[in-house]
């Protein structure tokens, strides 16, 4: 049995190839300094003195984890990761449930007002009408104050929609029409046939709809006024703006542990919901988003 043949490099590509992995690994550094900062100084304890620079190097031995217990303690940081989950989990949901039927109405070839259809979508993400008429159309349904308001504004974003829909025409037609000539309805081709296809971009979606969730600020600025409905990204503002007046002005609501330290263990507890999930969908990420961005 013959070995198959590999393609030889040239010094040409063995220098592109270098270079690419240098590029590679000095971005990795860049985005890997911050973050190991931000892990040491959120275990950093309040007696330290040295530098910036120094802590990054504490030893593990020495590292307190009063900022944590503090955080984990604090019923006000309990209470707002509880309401960015919640945010986050039905915000995807319906986002999806909204997305999916839209974006294959949109793929549909032979859909009645299909490009009247597919207008109606583009315009307002090429024109948007701002804040202050969004504002009014979400207090005349009475959603101020209530979860609803930060997740249905967006539950359909264009883009996401458009790549959806590039995705859905990329599905060979024969197995819709084979469906079809069977007797079967739209609904259960979408169900049956299309949404078991469609694992890679649905992951991809619904990570975009996800990170979107999690880190809204906006919204829950406008529409949330009472403080146990405030999500995660309001209270760590409200930690910076405190920490800004006074550095232990937080003392007495998170124990201990200084004010710094608590901004690091606050910012790195926010991206771990986001961490773990990303490894679980990172093999759909590339193939989704390419597969939907062809066509348009």
């Amino acid at each position: 049995m013959t070995k198959p043949s590999t393609v030889k490099l040239t010094a040409g590509d063995r220098t592109f190839y270098i270079c690419i992995n240098a590029f590679l690994i000095f971005i990795g550094v860049i985005i890997a300094i911050p973050m190991w900062s931000t892990i040491t100084l959120s275990f950093r304890p309040n007696s330290f003195l040295g530098t910036n620079f120094e802590g990054m190097f504490l030893p593990v031995w020495k590292w307190d984890v009063s900022a944590y217990k503090a955080l984990l303690g604090n019923a006000g940081f309990i209470t707002a990761f509880w309401n960015s989950l919640k945010i986050m989990a039905f915000g995807v949901v319906t986002a999806l449930a909204l997305t999916v039927p839209m974006a294959y109405c949109m793929s549909v070839s032979d859909l009645p007002g299909r490009k009247v259809l597919n207008y109606f979508v583009l315009i307002p993400y090429l024109f948007n009408i701002g804040v202050i008429p969004t504002y009014l159309v979400v207090t005349n349904l009475h959603l101020t104050n209530h979860l609803a308001s930060i997740f249905l504004p967006g539950a359909i974003g264009t883009y996401n929609c458009l790549i959806m829909r590039g995705f859905f025409e990329g599905i060979p037609e024969s197995l819709k029409e084979s469906a079809r000539i069977d007797g079967a309805a739209e609904w259960y081709v979408l169900v049956s046939i299309i949404l078991p296809l469609s694992k890679p971009i649905i992951m991809t979606i619904g990570l975009y709809y996800a990170v979107n969730f999690w880190n809204d600020f906006m919204h829950a600025t406008l529409y949330l006024n009472e403080a146990y409905l405030q999500p995660l990204p309001i209270l760590l503002r409200n930690i910076l703006m405190a920490s800004g007046m006074n550095e232990y002005v937080e003392v007495n609501a998170f124990g201990n542990a200084s004010v710094q330290a608590i901004k690091a263990a606050s910012v790195f507890m926010s991206a771990i919901p986001m961490i773990i999930a990303y490894p679980f969908i990172q093999k759909y990420f590339t193939k989704g988003t390419m597969l939907g961005s062809v066509k348009g």
